[in-house]
C-alpha cells in the first residue's frame, strides 16, 4: 500500500515514515501544503495522510482538490485543530476520518489499516473490455484463458484499468509503481508495456494498451 504524508512539522512526519516503513507499508512525505497537492493529484496513494494548518495551501485544500478530480485516496486527516467546527470542514472537504494531535501511535496504526481495509474490500477484481484482473490472485482473466502476472506487471497493470481508459504519463506510472525516490527510468515503464502487451494477446483479451508520443499509455477495448 502506497501512502503520502503531507505535513510541514519535519520531525512527526519523518518519525510517521519511519513507523509505517517498519509496518510495510510504501511512504512518501511532502512538508508543505502545495507540495503534498501536487503529490496527490497524480492520484497514486491509496492513503493521504495530512495536516490541516499549514502554509500556502492548507490541508482542507489539499483534500478537496482530491475529491474534485474523483481520485480514489483515503483521506485522513491529523490535525491540533480539536473544535468541532474544524472537523466538520475536514469532513466536507472529503476526509474519510480524523485523528487530532496529540495522537498515540496504536491509534494511528489501528485507523490507517481500518480505512484500508474498507478501501481494500471494495472491490476483488478491476474489469475492462472483456478482461478482469484478480486483485488477490495476480490473475489476468479473459473468459476461460488466463495468466498470472509478476508483481510490477501487477501494478502497472492495475493502475491502467483503474484508470479506466484515461491517459497515464510515463512518470505517473513511474510514480505509482517504482516511487519518487527510485532510479528507475522512464525505460522501465516501456519494457512492463511490452510483457504486458504480449500476456494480454496470450489469453485473447480485447484490450489494447494504446501509446500517445510524449503523453503515456491508456486503454483501448477493440
Amino acid at each position: 500500500m502506497k501512502i503520502l504524508i503531507v505535513e510541514d512539522e519535519k520531525l512527526l512526519a519523518d518519525s510517521i515514515r519511519t513507523l509505517l516503513q517498519k509496518k510495510g507499508f510504501d511512504v512518501e512525505v511532502a512538508y508543505d501544503g502545495e507540495t503534498g497537492r501536487q503529490y496527490a493529484e497524480l492520484g497514486v496513494y491509496d492513503l493521504l495522510i495530512l495536516d490541516v494548518m499549514m502554509p500556502s495551501v492548507d490541508g482542507f485544500e489539499v483534500a478537496r482538490r482530491v475529491r474534485m478530480k474523483h481520485l480514489g485516496s483515503m483521506i485522513l486527516m491529523l490535525t491540533a485543530k480539536s473544535e468541532l467546527e474544524d472537523r466538520i470542514t475536514g469532513l466536507n472537504a472529503g476526509a474519510d476520518y480524523y485523528l487530532t494531535k496529540p495522537f498515540d501511535t496504536r491509534e494511528l496504526l489501528a485507523c490507517i489499516n481500518a480505512l484500508l481495509r474498507r478501501q481494500g474490500a471494495q472491490v476483488d477484481e478491476v474489469r475492462f473490455g472483456n478482461t478482469s484482473l484478480d486483485l488477490s490472485s495476480a490473475m489476468l482473466i479473459c473468459g476461460e484463458n488466463r495468466v498470472r502476472l509478476s508483481a510490477k506487471e501487477f501494478d502497472v497493470m492495475r493502475f491502467l484499468l483503474q484508470a479506466g481508459g484515461r491517459n497515464l504519463s510515463k512518470e505517473v506510472i513511474l510514480a505509482r509503481v517504482w516511487g519518487f525516490d527510485s532510479e528507475a527510468v522512464e525505460n522501465h515503464v516501456e519494457v512492463y508495456i511490452g510483457f504486458l502487451r504480449k500476456k494480454l494477446a496470450s489469453i485473447g483479451s480485447n484490450i489494447r494498451i494504446a501509446a500517445i508520443r510524449r503523453l503515456g499509455y491508456h486503454l483501448e477495448a477493440e
